[in-house]
């Protein structure tokens, strides 16, 4: 396990500098449990080692800036479990120290360690995970989630396909896990708002796609009824990227490859972000990526909860975070907040390329009684989430 500590006292000259107030120290944790990751056809996107925490750090500075103004101490520290490790051990650990905890982690680890005994009145962030179900009817009342769900990237896609009036569809899914849970928010998001999956085939080759590509996936996709929009749901990275101009009939793909919903994309450029890329690209030396974004926005978050309530306790925080008050500019041109039925944060999605953003739902004409935003995902009504009511 690797931690690492920071704090605005850094510098010494920044210390004498602060103004003498009473002073709140913040502990926050970032907790990851590593994972094994599933052999894929290309290694050209190679996940970082720092993927998340270099986006808590930049989201730390940030903090740090306001916070000596203020007399807030901001600490983060970084615990990183080794695939087999003992997750549960660490956590304990965490928990002994600080009640604010980023985390990083599969499903069934995060509901474990939101239900520990220790945990009960921790505040945890969900980075990483788009599960729906975290969301849904398997939320928890300590976990709110700042990485959009699959439902939310599902909704924007369906949103922008939609305004275009390119509603006849087919659909190549992947196998892993997290391409089945994108293929199924697909589904859903399609008949949400509309549209027609035509047909649908599971991408099985395991061959050289890099030899093969121009020979098999012709023939794969041969059989396709006449549709707009091919949906590519490739959460891995394995094989969406050989679909791209070998397909029988030129097509438009969307999903995983060619327009593809994100929580973040270096090609934001509006409303500061390519201020937020430029200071993330000098701390971390690459790209900021959507979990990066989802860290960066939980330090915000605590940090902006901090600031207005003058408190480090996690009920305090969880409260005015879930409250009507709480807004947090965050680079994405409107003001984001949280949902007080599910804790997901709300937001809009970019739907990109990966030289240009597409469009950034919600669309002008996805009109919702109470908010825009909340078009996207799983909405009150539908929600099977019963623990922030309870």
């Amino acid at each position: 396990m690797k931690t690492v500590t920071r704090t605005f006292c850094g510098l010494f000259a920044l210390c004498l500098a602060a103004p003498v107030v009473a002073e709140t120290v913040v502990n926050i944790a970032y907790l990851r449990q590593e994972i094994d990751r599933p052999p894929v056809l290309s290694n050209l996107d190679a996940v970082p080692e720092d993927e998340g925490i270099a986006g808590a750090f930049v989201g730390l500075e940030d903090n740090i800036t306001t916070g000596k103004f203020l007399g807030q101490i901001f600490m983060l520290d970084i615990r990183s479990v080794p695939v087999g490790g003992d997750l549960v051990a660490a956590a304990n650990e965490v928990l002994a120290s600080t009640d604010l905890i980023l985390i990083d982690a599969p499903s069934a680890d995060m509901t474990q360690i939101a239900d520990l005994e220790a945990a009960k009145d921790t505040l945890f962030f969900n980075v990483s995970n788009y599960d729906n179900a975290l969301r849904d009817d398997g939320c928890r009342a300590n976990l709110l989630h700042t990485l959009p769900s699959y439902a939310m990237r599902s909704d924007a896609l369906m949103q922008l396909l939609q305004s275009r009036r390119w509603t006849d569809l087919v659909m190549v899914s992947g196998t892993h896990e997290s391409d089945i849970a994108f293929a199924n928010a697909l589904r859903r998001s399609a008949t949400k708002f509309g549209l027609r999956i035509r047909d649908e085939k599971e991408w099985v080759f395991d061959a050289n796609m890099r030899r093969a590509a121009s020979a098999e996936v012709p023939l794969f996709t041969q059989d396709f009824p006449n549709h707009d929009v091919m949906l590519v749901a490739d959460e891995t990275g394995d094989f969406a990227r050989y679909l791209l101009f070998n397909t029988w009939e030129p097509v438009l793909l969307a999903g995983s490859e060619g327009a593809q919903p994100v929580a973040w994309s270096p090609v934001m450029e509006q409303w500061g972000g390519v201020q937020l890329q430029n200071r993330f690209e000098e701390y971390a030396g690459r790209s900021m990526r959507s979990v990066d974004y989802a860290a960066f926005a939980a330090i915000r978050a605590i940090g902006e909860a901090v600031t207005r309530t003058g408190s480090a306790d996690a009920s305090v925080l969880r409260d005015y975070i879930l409250s009507p008050e709480f807004e947090l500019g965050a680079f994405k041109g409107r003001p984001l907040s949280f949902r007080d039925w599910d804790g997901q944060m709300r937001q809009p999605i970019p739907v990109v390329h990966a030289h240009a953003v597409i469009a950034v739902p919600p669309m002008d004409g996805f009109l919702h009684p109470v908010n825009e935003l909340d078009t996207l995902g799983i909405d009150k009504p539908e929600s099977r989430c019963s623990a922030f009511t309870e």
